[in-house]
């Protein structure tokens, strides 16, 4: 839960200290932010599946937002959009990840274990 927690931190920072981003460092920071959002899911799965540690988390935190404005600054100075990479590939994690937390909150909800049981059922054939 920690993940989560620091998301909520930086939400309500951004809420109550406003600051404006120069426009010709907009993408930069976009993709840094899709970028973490998507280590923030991540996080977030890893601590449903009982496997969160915290080096990993904080690694591909700032490595994937840094890697992510690194590609987005090489793309500008070469004349491509090669960010468009980075917006895909974290953009699909975010949505696998927060189909794997969708699935676990509906099961929590129902009593329902249906990913145990879709894995069980999986082993058996």
């Amino acid at each position: 839960m920690i993940p989560l927690f620091g998301l909520i931190i930086g939400i309500l920072i951004g809420i109550f200290i406003p600051y404006s981003i120069p426009e010709q460092y907009s993408s930069y920071v976009a993709v840094a932010i899709l970028a973490a959002l998507d280590s923030v899911f991540g996080g977030i799965v890893s601590t449903i599946q009982k496997k969160f540690d915290m080096g990993i988390f904080l690694s591909g935190f700032f490595g994937n937002a840094l890697l992510a404005a690194a590609l987005t600054y090489i793309g500008d100075k070469l004349g491509i959009q090669i960010y468009f990479a980075a917006i895909f590939a974290f953009g699909n994690r975010l949505f696998l990840n927060f189909a794997v937390i969708r699935r676990f909150l509906l099961n929590k909800l129902t009593k329902k274990d249906n990913i145990k049981d879709n894995m069980m059922e999986t082993k058996e054939a």
